[in-house]
């Protein structure tokens, strides 16, 4: 079934007890945020909060907290949407298999937005201070909506077809906004919200701009969904959610959304930028304060009976890991006609999705070759690159299929092994430096700013992978308690990095000079230099962390007797990562213990968080 507004969505949960109700009060400040938190981590039911501490809205988290339940809301739509996807790389399967294509009849019907004279969205009128003001950890910046939906269309070609729906994050308090007049909009690069603001700038006028929060399941997973071009986001709403999307028109305003729990309407300032943050993000650690956009607020509407949805981001995974589960279920049959040549692709959760891109390619040039070595795979891997938010990666880990056909890219550690067993890191690594990064990624050297590596494996097994650390591994001063993270990857506890003059630590590369290619260290193909080993090996997930989300591959890599030729940089022994925590990183994110208390209370027998946590 298609849910026409939350409030059914809700209910629907509800009559299958994959929702709880929680009657007392709850405190958007932390306490909202923590029991989320805690209820995805212990696999839990969606959550509706019924009494909101100084708010007349009630609130529901965790609707996507399992991939089980995300795969029930779309339960009769899934199928279809995934023809139709496939179909865009190739249209002319319509008509060769009409038959086998049927299902995507009822989504290509839907996906057309209607107009409609009045609807639910704008029954009645509120001001910003009187909705959910969600805080989710101790140092963010104020409160803010992290479930949003923002509708914008290009100013030179306005109407649906060249509409964008995207999830960026909104700040509704705190810093320099004037309360209840401006809210701060925070969008990353490379989206498509960044055109539509760049032609309004060109013209000199605001950019007319909807905030969306609530309303049907099928308008958040829309909103982060990376469709082919030429599929708006509202088209592919209606199609996932089995129904068309219904727009009232607002005069001289965008359409509003007809059903929408709240809709924030207002305009983009062309002429000012203030500082937004800090937030605690899905990277686990804080986006710091920096200067973006401003929406300055018209109106703010709500349906009778609105449900404030939220989420929680922070170290992942978090519930937004199941957005990229179906997401890719959905668009993953897609990716070799999207990028010729690549077979599968997947953005590791766990290292913080754009730091770290698995690929699995072709390796068909030169097939006459004694041996095969990457050349195809690089085309793939710049051909990656050069695909909206997959351009944002950070290191891109690509494989050939022929090498083994039954690799499975979502088994990481069996991904990782087989890259390891056949690298060669005199030729294998390759850089791209003074590129973009990831907005909320501090490990390069600004905002937007750092490097990418590119590391190409194809052949047959170079080396076994160690598993035990040998007896004569002999460190040099200050490092100590070497720790294997899994077969081939060793974690060595660093001193404390201390920047010099010119701002980078080059103990690492002492380090790496410690040694000579046929150390015993060197069998090892990966060493890790990090600030508590045992935390880093203790599991995958904390190593991929750690590895990913605290290096920058030009200042952070290093090789045990390394070389430059012809400007290509290799070595000959292992590669050396410093992912030290660096003065110039945002902070991790830790929760209040104060708050961790309270929800430790609704949790003890009698709670209503009892047998769930």
């Amino acid at each position: 079934m298609g849910h026409r507004s939350l409030e059914q969505c809700v209910d629907d949960l509800d009559r299958v007890g994959q929702l709880i109700r929680i009657e007392q009060e709850i405190d958007p400040y932390l306490e909202a945020a923590e029991i989320q938190r805690r209820v995805y981590e212990a696999q839990g039911p969606a959550v509706f909060y019924a009494n909101v501490k100084g708010c007349q809205f009630p609130m529901v988290s965790n609707l996507f907290g399992t991939i089980d339940r995300t795969r029930f809301i779309f339960r009769d739509a899934i199928e279809g949407v995934k023809q139709l996807v496939a179909l865009k790389g190739d249209p002319m399967q319509l008509a060769r298999h009409p038959i086998a294509n049927r299902k995507i009849l009822g989504p290509l019907w839907n996906m057309r937005p209607r107009t409609v004279r009045s609807g639910p969205a704008v029954e009645h009128a509120t001001t910003i201070d009187q909705l959910p003001q969600l805080k989710s950890w101790p140092d963010d910046g104020g409160a803010f909506a992290t479930l949003p939906a923002v509708y914008t269309q290009h100013p030179d070609r306005p109407g649906h077809k060249f509409s964008n729906l995207g999830m960026y994050r909104i700040q509704m308090s705190g810093g320099q906004y004037k309360p209840n007049e401006q809210v701060g909009l925070h969008y990353q690069i490379h989206r498509s919200i960044g055109q539509h603001h760049a032609a309004a700038i060109a013209k000199g006028e605001p950019l007319k701009c909807n905030v969306i929060i609530g309303g049907p399941p099928a308008i958040p997973l829309s909103a982060v969904m990376p469709l082919p071009e030429g599929i708006p986001e509202f088209a592919f709403a209606g199609a996932i959610g089995r129904q068309p999307i219904r727009f009232i028109r607002d005069r001289g305003r965008l359409p509003i959304y007809s059903e929408a729990d709240f809709t924030i309407v207002g305009s983009i300032d062309p002429d000012k930028q203030l500082p937004e943050g800090p937030f605690g993000d899905h990277l686990g650690y804080y986006s710091l304060v920096h200067d973006f956009p401003v929406l300055n607020v018209e109106k703010v509407y709500h349906r009778s009976g609105a449900i404030w949805p939220f989420t929680v981001v922070g170290r992942p995974p978090q519930e937004d890991t199941a957005f990229g589960q179906i997401i890719h279920e959905i668009t993953g049959p897609a990716i070799p006609a999207v990028v010729p040549g690549v077979h599968a692709v997947h953005a590791v959760d766990a290292a913080g999705v754009h730091p770290l891109l698995l690929a699995i390619g072709s390796e068909r040039y030169v097939p006459y070759a004694c041996e095969r070595t990457p050349q195809e795979l690089l085309t793939n891997a710049n051909a990656i690159l050069g695909q909206g938010q997959l351009s944002l990666a950070k290191y891109l880990l690509i494989v050939a299929k022929e090498d083994k056909p039954d690799l499975d890219i979502h088994d990481i550690p069996a991904f990782l092994e087989h890259v390891l067993r056949r690298v060669d890191w005199r030729r294998d690594l390759h850089f791209q430096t003074q590129t973009t990064i990831d907005t909320l990624d501090y490990s390069g050297t600004g905002l937007n700013k750092g490097s990418k590596l590119v590391i190409a494996a194809a052949g047959g097994p170079r080396r076994e992978l160690p598993t035990e650390i040998s007896s004569d591994l002999d460190l040099p001063h200050g490092y100590r308690h070497p720790h294997v993270c899994m077969p081939g990857v060793l974690a060595i506890e660093g001193p404390e990095y201390r920047a010099n003059p010119d701002g980078y630590d080059f103990s690492c590369d002492e380090f790496a000079k410690h040694f000579r290619a046929d150390s015993p260290i060197s069998r090892f193909p990966i060493v890790l230099v990090v600030d508590n080993a045992e935390f880093t090996a203790r599991t995958l997930n904390n190593w991929l962390w750690v590895t990913f989300t605290r290096s920058n591959p030009a200042a952070d890599v290093y090789g045990i007797d390394s070389f430059t030729h012809q400007k290509h940089w290799g070595c000959r022994g292992a590669i050396v990562i410093d992912a030290r925590i660096k003065p110039h990183h945002a902070p991790p994110l830790i929760e209040d213990p104060e708050v961790t208390r309270r929800v430790d209370e609704l949790a003890a027998k009698g709670g209503p968080l009892h047998g769930i946590l």
